[in-house]
């Protein structure tokens, strides 16, 4: 695809991105590194069932998270994009919305938790952990804000500090043999610390709430994020449904099986999907404009393949090897979490496909369609589980996840629509990259018998050579990566040795 000059990307712009994402990628990579190291000592202290119990307790604050923000980060990060002279008037507005809303779903939470039938080990800590949602919305509204101001480094500072934090005082809550409730009290602590910094940031740059209350600005925000917050409500519940369901029905136990691999599978999307969109947001939210402009699709595309690309090989070395990854980590009593896993991560890989396109969609003021979509993946969900979780034990949870959403891309698939978007000029390339897995996916299974660092280090080069070898890359998606590496710090060095005809507006 040609995109006209008038609609390139400038380098302004370029080096905004490269920036932004280079911060949240780092911050990422740093906080999501201790929190994973965190999550490997506590499952290894408090063994399968305890572990168990944690993660359905976690399943239940993840899904009352969608309620506090009521789909309104994407909003303000939007508008606020392109009015940057109103922050303080949405600030106002979330800070008086957003937390009556953490109010009503620290009350909904401990009603669901108690009505459902769960054990009084469970609803006890419900009780105590949901305070977070009180404690991390007032530092959320804050968040946004600076996401739009692209203050990308400032907040992930603040960000890896939370993160050392909260290790810290769970480790010692935990340590002082407090057991999870040292590990929640110390979690609500250190998100009073990142709650008090956010505001602090946000003061210092001058943005403060206006008063009074702009319901010329609230109205919109709520109505607009309405679909958000339901689209999130059902993702987040088709997510956590597998640990609710499962933690109900067969035990604290399999539960703990399952909440291990999550914690894998949450670190992939996290740094592989989730640092990428928020990091291109406000761009994607420009380049969107009056709806003609193609650099808007063209985005899309990008983003989309260069996710499905660089996820394919983890995906085949994570199913793979499941075994000889998780056993090591976790310890043989956690040795069943491997069967899930090895299912886990297709579900893992779609979601960072379909994340593209929901993204998309609420650039386009389209949330609506996503809230039919999650509704309907939800309702898979939840149907497969009561199904498959009796005869399958907890691998069926896996296997109703992985369905679920491959039928939440490809409702998304079927509904996108932008200028510059043609997913039939990908399909020769999608085919061959498949044609490429099932090759280096085979050479991986024909190599067990070897050490699995050997069959791994096989794989992914044979990968990354057919990525080369069978043209995968078109030359757009070239000249895009060349203009990216010359816009992120340190690129003309490389730009030294990797030399193309591309002309750099920057």
């Amino acid at each position: 695809m040609t995109i006209e000059s008038s609609t390139t990307i400038t380098g302004a712009e370029a080096r905004r991105a490269a920036r932004n994402a280079g911060a949240i990628a780092a911050a990422s990579i740093l906080s999501k590194g201790l929190q994973f190291g965190w999550q490997l000592v506590l499952a290894s202290a408090l063994g399968p069932a305890l572990y168990g119990v944690y993660g359905a307790v976690a399943a239940f604050i993840m899904v009352g998270s969608a309620v506090p923000n009521f789909g309104m980060g994407p909003i303000v990060v939007r508008d606020v994009a392109r009015y940057p002279g109103k922050a303080g008037q949405y600030l106002t507005a979330t800070l008086f919305m957003q937390t009556l809303l953490a109010l009503l779903a620290y009350i909904g939470l401990n009603a669901a938790a108690a009505l459902a039938g769960y054990s009084d080990t469970v609803r006890a800590f419900v009780a105590i952990a949901s305070i977070s949602l009180i404690v991390d919305i007032l530092g959320s509204m804050c968040n946004d804000i600076l996401l739009a101001q692209e203050r990308m480094f400032a907040s992930s500072v603040v960000s890896v500090a939370y993160v050392v934090l909260l290790v810290t005082l769970a480790g010692l809550g935990l340590a002082a043999g407090y057991g999870l409730f040292g590990v929640y009290v110390g979690t609500i602590i250190a998100g009073l610390g990142r709650s008090a910094a956010l505001w602090a940031l946000l003061w210092r740059g001058g943005t403060r709430p206006v008063w009074p209350f702009d319901r010329a600005i609230a109205w919109p925000l709520l109505l607009n994020g309405a679909p958000l917050a339901l689209a999130a409500f059902l993702s987040l519940a088709y997510q956590q449904a597998d640990k609710l369901l499962t933690n109900r029905l067969i035990g604290d136990t399999e539960t703990g099986y399952l909440s291990v691999a999550f914690l894998l599978i949450f670190g992939v999307v996290e740094l592989l999907s989730t640092t990428i969109l928020l990091a291109t947001f406000p761009l994607m939210s420009r380049a969107y404009g009056d709806g003609r402009n193609p650099l808007f699709g063209f985005i899309v595309e990008k983003i989309a393949f260069f996710t499905l690309l660089v996820s394919l090989p983890l995906a085949l070395v994570l199913s793979i090897y499941a075994a000889e990854i998780t056993v090591p980590l976790f310890g043989a009593d956690f040795h069943p979490t491997a069967d899930v896993l090895r299912l886990l991560i297709w579900y893992a890989l779609l979601a960072m496909v379909a994340n593209v396109f929901s993204q998309g969609l609420t650039v386009q003021n389209r949330q609506r369609r996503t809230l039919l979509i999650r509704a309907a993946g939800l309702a898979l969900n939840v149907a497969l589980l009561v199904a498959l979780l009796p005869v399958l034990g907890v691998t069926g949870a896996a296997v109703a996840s992985v369905l679920a959403e491959g039928l939440v891309l490809a409702l998304l698939l079927v509904i996108f629509r932008a200028e510059g978007w043609q997913w039939e000029r990908l399909l020769p390339r999608l085919l061959r990259l498949a044609a490429l897995g099932v090759v280096a996916g085979g050479t991986m299974l024909a190599l067990r018998g070897l050490p699995p660092v050997v069959g791994m280090a096989a794989g992914v080069v044979l990968y990354a050579g057919g990525t080369l070898g069978l043209n995968i890359l078109a030359a757009d998606d070239w000249d895009l990566l060349y203009r990216l590496v010359a816009a992120m710090p340190g690129g003309t060095v490389i730009l030294k040795y990797w030399r193309r005809d591309v002309k750099l507006n920057w």
